[in-house]
């Protein structure tokens, strides 16, 4: 027996075999990650996986009887999704990887447009923990929907193709930035200076009006997408990074993108459950909006959109489904899947270097998040915890504890608590990262690899 502890690193524990598992996992998600730009596009991608791995949707099922075996997805207004696969008996309880699709980014207001200094500009309002500053000077794709006079969705999607102009939000030149280089970092760029320029051009029209360039920029949106000003006030529009996520290094081991908190979660959840058959518990997959802004709203976490999925399920067979919904949180375990912070050489003053996260030593287990005091958080059982890590190392996960930054540096939070007080056994659990709610964050492609493993084997197990 051993005494001591060794973190162990993923690449010293892998051979040739997985070493490629490895990168072929890491170059599926990046191409999920490049097209999940938000949450309505990852519910699009989910979905589609689902539905060729043969899962059906649950309003077609409850319509007949549910077996032992049978796969089904929920999309709930195309902004959270559910996926099942059916154990014996769902009262028993469930196995859940739960991850968010949200990310930090910059929404459109819902009257955005303006000129002013011969340019037209979009007014944004942040969404999330987000550093302004960050989203300077930088291509930005827009993406989201509308709804027109004929109550059609609409789809708008700018910035993505190599060929679509891309959206972009200045900051002054460092010649003129005196004053601006003696603010606190937070207040250099504030989040009414985020607009971002959409136009420039008013050949063609009215000279005596007032806004020539946002007459023409209106022009060519209601020639395109045949809208009005007036449907700005009703849509959902967001501003995120252009372009697709890049593999970084010489060695292509990292990924650059937009939205890895939480999609390399999610997308590890997604991939654990589309082969998954005959469980002898039920497996779910919960892939949930709104988390970054405390996940509430009817998409959210602390909506009841899941609990009523799993009413409908227990109403199909005797006995008072209050009770019954009660019985299966008490027996469900969960793993809360969210990603934690790496340890970055460049900051180390953050971290506890015993306890932090470290890249390249496997998916992380935090007993608890919350902030100094554990203030907000699921503070896991050593009984719980203590079983993941027999079935991590039973099934060769390299896995790795984690707290979120020294005591009195900060914190954050996930959906655990949210399960855990329905009765739940809940732990967080997922990637390590840099530069998290970053445009543009990093993550590891042997850390992302041993998320999804962590995951298939507490789904199948």
């Amino acid at each position: 027996m051993e005494l001591g502890y060794k973190r162990k690193n993923v690449w010293f524990e892998t051979d040739m075999a997985e070493k490629k598992a490895v990168f072929e996992y890491g170059e599926r998600y990046r191409k999920f990650i490049s097209k999940a730009k938000t949450e309505r596009l990852a519910v699009t991608e989910i979905l589609s996986r689902a539905k060729e791995a043969g899962f059906k949707p649950l309003e077609e099922a409850l319509r007949g009887e549910i077996k032992p075996g049978d796969k089904l997805y929920l999309n709930h207004k195309n902004k959270s999704a559910v996926l099942f696969v059916m154990g014996r008996n769902l009262e028993d309880g469930m196995n859940i990887v739960g991850a968010h699709l949200d990310a930090p980014r910059l929404d459109v207001k819902p009257l955005p447009l303006y000129e002013d200094g011969n340019m037209a500009l979009m007014k944004t309002h942040y969404y999330g923990g987000v550093k302004t500053y960050q989203w300077v000077c930088t291509p930005l794709a827009l993406h989201g929907v509308y709804t027109n006079a004929d109550g059609e969705t609409v789809h708008i999607n700018v910035g993505e193709n190599p060929d679509d102009p891309v959206l972009y939000i200045t900051d002054l030149l460092i010649h003129l930035s005196k004053d601006q280089m003696q603010k606190k970092l937070a207040e250099g760029i504030t989040g009414e200076q985020l607009n971002a320029v959409i136009g420039q051009c008013s050949f063609g029209a009215d000279k005596e009006s007032k806004h020539p360039v946002k007459d023409n920029l209106l022009g060519i949106l209601n020639r395109k997408y045949g809208m009005t000003e007036r449907d700005f006030l009703t849509a959902e529009f967001e501003l995120v990074p252009a372009g697709p996520a890049r593999d970084v290094g010489l060695d292509r081991a990292m990924i650059a993108g937009h939205g890895h908190d939480d999609r390399v979660c999610s997308y590890a959840g997604l991939e654990a459950i589309l082969n998954l058959s005959n469980p002898e518990r039920t497996a779910v997959g919960l892939f949930v909006d709104k988390e970054e802004v405390g996940s509430m709203g009817n998409t959210g976490m602390e909506g009841a959109f899941f609990d009523h999925a799993l009413a409908e399920i227990l109403a199909k067979t005797p006995g008072d489904v209050f009770l019954r919904l009660g019985r299966c949180y008490q027996g469900t375990r969960v793993l809360s899947a969210d990603v934690t912070n790496g340890h970055d050489p460049s900051f180390p003053e953050v971290d506890d270097p015993l306890n932090g996260s470290k890249i390249g030593h496997g998916v992380s287990l935090s007993k608890y998040t919350g902030s100094r005091g554990k203030s907000g958080c699921n503070d896991a059982n050593a009984e719980f915890i203590g079983g993941l890590g027999r079935l991590f190392d039973a099934h060769g996960v390299v896995w790795q504890t984690s707290e979120l930054g020294k005591v009195d540096q900060g914190g954050g939070g996930t959906i655990a608590y949210i399960l855990a007080n329905k009765g739940a056994e809940v732990v967080d659990c997922g990637t390590p990262m840099l530069s998290m709610h970053a445009p543009t964050e990093l993550v590891a492609k042997a850390d992302a690899y041993m998320t999804y493993k962590a995951y298939r084997c507490f789904l199948e197990n």
